[in-house]
């Protein structure tokens, strides 16, 4: 059940920011507290302003920002990119794939780049 959780909280990352990638991505409007209007696609600018409150959104949503920190963009794909992992992880742990198989697998990945 936390898994599920876990994933899901990625998941509404993903869905939140999705539109946002590429160059036909989607501007979204931002409302501050005192009615200031913001536009952006930028997902360094939205992971900012949104209040995230489930540690594994806030981890996946620092993992971004320290992507655009380093190279200076990113932050959107490295959203996706989580969410994703995490959405097959959890489809295969609940074919049976023990979670060790699965470690190993993506820390191969990791190494193979």
């Amino acid at each position: 059940q936390a898994r599920t959780v876990n994933v899901a909280a990625a998941q509404g990352l993903q869905n939140v920011l999705k539109s946002n990638l590429g160059p036909r991505g989607t501007l979204k409007m931002l409302v501050g507290g005192a009615g200031q209007i913001k536009l952006t696609k930028d997902g360094q600018v939205l992971l900012k302003e949104m209040q995230i409150q489930h540690p594994t959104a806030c981890m996946i949503a620092r993992t971004a920002t320290a992507q655009d920190d380093v190279t200076g963009d990113g932050t959107t794909s490295t959203v996706l990119l989580c969410g994703e992992l995490l959405r097959q992880a959890d489809r295969f742990a609940s074919e049976g794939l023990h979670p060790r198989v699965l470690v190993d697998g993506l820390e191969l990945a990791r190494d193979a780049t």
